[in-house]
């Protein structure tokens, strides 16, 4: 057994010694005959003995030398970025300063471009804005030696003549006391044609005919304006007047108004309706406007019927109101004047407004709180008939017509068509008669309520960040570029300011009506043209999502150089908007001379919707002297 254990394990290392001796013979093998072929494959070359093979040439002459040493670069860019802007959306912005003859340029009205139209009715005053290849890419200056307008109420018997350089009027209506020069100011004596002894004793005499006081009376409009003082002393009533007149040879009346810190607008009566909503005024007033209200079938007072709320009240002074003892003064014969007063009395009559005084230089009408015997005494009055299909909202290049604007359906005699009105101050916060009723579709009383909440949480806001807004004072005339439902404004009102509601035509929601229920006033307006006013007309301006609105149907710099240009020196604009939006308006205004941030939402900085604060840098034309080395910036 001892043998036969001894016998296997001497077996497996024989057979493990003899499996090792060819692996090593072998590899001796190798490295001998490789030695030997690699010293005779040496020895050849060094004596010539083996020509260049052709192989071998077209080797090395179809792969050069190049790249035999070349590495391959590694590219870690990424390749989902998107391709590069069109040169046209690539370009550096340059928005240089107008020529100063453009220093009061108001482009819908250019007085150039309305001699191309109709002088019948007035046509050519009316707004005919430049095509797209006319607009102007340059910012309006302000005349050489501008300054910061007067603070209300300094300022509605003050302005600055470097502001206005006219003495037009001073010259004209020296008799009248519209306004004087003395020195560098302009002073405004409150006079008019019809009230030399100034517009507050005016008013006061419209006071003993009906009631200005208890706060039934709160919205008015003044057609043939001059320089407002009739608006401007009715503020310390409560009362809040747009005042009108066309831009024509009573040069710069409306912009007068509005260094005064005066609500107005460049306007006219003529062939298309005035920019308000139907049922907006409480008061309608005319002073020797001039309008020719017995002319074209009654068409004039026909559209003030339309802007007057049921019950509201129309105040003529003037040719040829008391023409019996004026005749000789206006120059004109007693039976013109007489034959002029019949028809204007005629036409009220067909509207079925009540004459309820003319007492001296003053008459008054007014509308009816409903139509139920206006439409039963259509037998008697065959013209103006009611009209049948137009929006009587509907107020931008609408065509006049004359036809009756018909009020709200009512059941009974002594209900007030549209809804009663609250009395001022109360009527801010009630709510507005056409979202009560229904008629505003898309917005609830529910709505109405927690919009003006809202609005006052975001004003408050908007005072923390911007102290010049919240400084008392610092600010007069202000305009909010999409107001929907007045929101902005009514949180201020307790403020010595007042805003332009504008309701863009191009909102989903026609609005404006319901602004004025509330006792604001305001305008329709499409953002893609020039508003008609005059070059510095606001210290500050808000805009609520313009920029999303306008997208895709005009340039976002067209309507910031429109901004630029009714914005004074030194006045500040709030923008809220889409952060994406925002970023792409701060690049713009970053080349037009303003100052901007963007800061956070209200309600914290995980909201999309941010909020832009900028301030217009103060710059004026040059000196006349200079006009050749640039403009005169004061930082």
């Amino acid at each position: 057994m001892a043998v036969m254990a001894w016998f296997p394990t001497r077996l497996s290392h024989i057979t493990s010694f003899n499996a090792k001796k060819p692996s090593l013979y072998y590899y001796t093998l190798v490295a001998i005959l490789c030695t030997t072929f690699y010293l005779i494959g040496i020895w050849k070359h060094s004596v010539g003995l083996i020509p260049n093979s052709a192989a071998a040439d077209g080797y090395l002459t179809d792969v050069p030398c190049s790249s035999l040493h070349s590495t391959i670069e590694l590219d870690f860019l990424p390749h989902h970025l998107p391709p590069d802007p069109p040169p046209a959306a690539a370009r550096v912005l340059h928005l240089p300063p107008c020529d100063l003859s453009f220093s009061e340029h108001t482009p819908c009205e250019d007085v150039k471009r309305s001699l191309k139209f109709d002088r019948g009715m007035l046509v050519y005053r009316e707004r005919h804005c430049p095509e797209k290849n006319e607009l102007l890419k340059c910012r309006v200056p302000a005349p050489y030696g501008y300054k910061v307008p007067f603070r209300w109420p300094r300022s509605r018997e003050f302005a600055w003549f470097a502001n206005v350089p006219h003495k037009e009027l001073t010259v004209e209506k020296k008799n009248q006391n519209w306004v004087k020069v003395e020195g560098e100011l302009f002073r405004f004596p409150g006079g008019g044609t019809m009230f030399p002894r100034g517009a507050d004793a005016y008013i006061d005499d419209i006071d003993k005919l009906i009631n200005l006081k208890d706060g039934s009376i709160r919205t008015a409009i003044d057609t043939g304006c001059g320089v407002a003082s009739w608006g401007a002393y009715l503020l310390s009533r409560n009362i809040l007047a747009v005042s009108f007149a066309p831009r024509d040879t009573h040069e710069a009346q409306v912009q007068f108004a509005l260094e005064r810190g005066v609500p107005a607008l460049i306007g006219v009566l003529a062939s298309i309706r005035l920019p308000y909503p139907s049922r907006a005024f409480d008061m309608a007033h005319c002073s020797r406007c001039l309008i020719p209200w017995g002319q074209y079938d009654g068409l004039y007072l026909i559209e003030v019927d339309r802007i007057l709320r049921p019950g509201g009240y129309w105040i003529l002074s003037g040719p040829p109101i008391n023409w019996e003892n004026h005749w000789k003064g206006w120059n004109r014969t007693r039976d013109n004047l007489r034959a002029e007063q019949n028809l204007i009395e005629t036409v009220a009559k067909s509207l079925c407004w009540k004459k309820l005084v003319q007492k001296d230089d003053l008459a008054i009408w007014q509308k009816p709180t409903n139509h139920i015997h206006c439409r039963a005494n259509r037998k008697v009055f065959k013209q103006p008939r009611f009209c049948q299909t137009q929006n009587p909202d509907m107020a931008w290049y609408t065509k006049l017509e004359t036809c009756l604007t018909p009020l709200p359906e009512v059941s009974n005699i002594k209900e007030i068509a549209g809804g009663q009105l609250a009395k001022w101050p109360e009527r801010l916060n009630a709510i507005p008669p056409r979202i009560s009723s229904g008629r505003l579709t898309g917005i609830t009383e529910k709505m109405f309520v927690e919009n003006t909440e809202l609005w006052k949480k975001r004003v408050e806001y908007y005072k923390r960040v911007d102290h010049q807004l919240a400084e008392t004072g610092r600010y007069r005339n202000l305009l909010d570029m999409n107001a929907h439902l007045g929101g902005f404004a009514a949180a201020l009102v307790d403020d010595p300011v007042w805003t332009m509601n504008v309701v863009p035509i191009e909102a989903e929601i026609n609005t404006l009506g319901a602004v004025y229920e509330r006792g604001l006033i305001g305008t329709y307006q499409s953002w893609c043209e020039a508003m008609s006013t005059y070059p510095r007309t606001y210290d500050f301006i808000h805009a609520d999502s313009i920029f999303s609105l306008y997208q895709d149907r005009c340039e976002m710099e067209d309507i910031l150089l429109e901004m630029d240009r009714i914005l004074r020196p030194e006045g500040s604009v709030i923008i809220r908007d889409d952060v994406d939006v925002l970023v792409k308006v701060k690049n713009i205004i970053d080349v037009m001379q303003w100052d901007g941030r963007i800061v956070d939402h209200e309600d914290g900085p995980h909201e999309r919707e941010k909020i832009l604060f900028a301030v217009k840098q103060y710059w004026t034309a040059p000196a006349p002297e200079q006009s050749q080395q640039g403009i005169k910036t004061i930082s």
